[in-house]
């Protein structure tokens, strides 16, 4: 049976673009082999934004935390369990402004953490999260896939590269704003791609 973490990170929650292409590829998956699903809305999680005073917790006994200090640490270590003991992320990402979701960076600087999935050698960083697969559904208002505009794709690559996992995969839907029949083209182009990645995974 395969672990599978779900992260939604668009502010409509289950209604929203990316968000729906998760819940589809989840079903689909789940014909096709047994899996075990964990599904995190990051807009209800709230993470605040990364502080020194977390980050500190990170390098300190448990025992020695005060109430304060066990709660900041629980942030990182609490979504580190939940990776570690994924086999597959499956990631509804939208883009803000050109760029990921703030809700999904607070999420990755408490994951990407030097000494846990990932350290520094003399050869450069080594990722520790080797053998993990990533599907990340991209919706979009406007057509940004393979332009200088598109920062997500190789931030992405990068940062869970840096964590050692290279098998990273996108499944994108654009231009839902550019008027309702490339809107309904661009959703039978992803669910064909996302057709084509189940059997991938089985």
């Amino acid at each position: 049976m395969k672990n599978v973490l779900v992260l939604n990170a668009s502010l409509q929650g289950d209604n929203g673009n990316s968000s729906q292409l998760t819940s589809e590829f989840v079903t689909q998956l789940q014909q096709t082999e047994s899996i075990k699903v964990e599904k995190v809305d990051l807009n209800t999680l709230n993470l605040p934004h990364l502080s020194a005073q977390e980050m500190q917790t990170w390098s300190m006994i448990s025992d020695n935390m005060t109430p304060e200090q066990a709660t900041l640490t629980a942030y990182s270590n609490d979504l580190l369990a939940q990776l570690e003991r994924s086999d597959v992320i499956v990631v509804g990402m939208p883009m803000y402004n050109f760029t990921i979701p703030s809700t999904f960076k607070a999420w990755i600087d408490r994951v990407a953490r030097a000494g846990r999935t990932f350290s520094y050698t003399s050869e450069g960083p080594k990722g520790h999260l080797q053998g993990k697969a990533v599907y990340i559904f991209a919706a979009r208002g406007g057509i940004y896939q393979g332009t200088d505009n598109d920062t997500q794709t190789p931030y992405l690559r990068l940062v869970f590269g840096l964590m050692g996992i290279t098998n990273v995969n996108f499944v994108y839907l654009e231009g839902l704003n550019m008027g309702q029949e490339h809107a309904q083209t661009s959703w039978q182009n992803a669910r064909e791609s996302m057709a084509a990645l189940v059997p991938v995974i089985a």
